[in-house]
């Protein structure tokens, strides 16, 4: 109500007065008309190379550091962060990006239609050079069910990434 009508008590009506009332309707529509802006915009600005995951119900990961993320496209291609690069010069790219530090995080990306033995390759290139925290990336499941066993995904903290057969350590 934008105004009131007082009376005094002798029963004479008395002047209107303007209440000083704030109206939060327009700034509530224009909250309403940025929130939606934003949920709109904020997909678009993610950036990175596009490749379909694999769903998983495993628990994310806790990193403390930003790790390095390696990509391998549906068509074998692989990519260190953005970066377009080759296998064979992947290790020197990847020493370089983290300082030789051999405990740097990497996080394998690999699309889903994608061999597996080219994931492994890549894997095992990367734990030659030395390094020892390589994890597997894949997209979460809506909701994990209730009733699944609990297991250390390949990568976790405590887990260790294996050499294959013939490999040096």
């Amino acid at each position: 109500m934008a105004i009131s009508l007082n009376q005094s008590i002798r029963g004479r009506r008395a002047r209107y007065r303007p209440l000083a009332e704030i109206n939060v309707t327009p700034m509530v529509d224009v909250m309403l008309v940025l929130l939606i802006i934003f949920m709109v915009t904020a997909p678009l600005m993610t950036s990175g190379v596009s490749v379909d995951l694999p769903k998983t119900d495993a628990k994310p990961l806790n990193s403390d550091s930003e790790p390095l993320t390696v990509t391998i496209k549906a068509d074998g291609s692989i990519f260190l962060q953005e970066q377009a690069v080759d296998v064979g010069e992947l290790v020197a790219k990847l020493q370089a990006s983290s300082q030789n530090n051999p405990d740097r995080r990497i996080f394998v990306r690999g699309d889903k239609d994608l061999a597996y033995g080219r994931i492994m390759e890549v894997m095992g290139t990367i734990t030659r050079g030395g390094f020892t925290k390589v994890a597997l990336l894949a997209e979460q499941t809506a909701a994990p069910p209730a009733t699944a066993p609990a297991t250390q995904p390949a990568g976790a903290p405590g887990a260790s990434v294996k050499p294959a057969a013939g490999q040096r350590k």
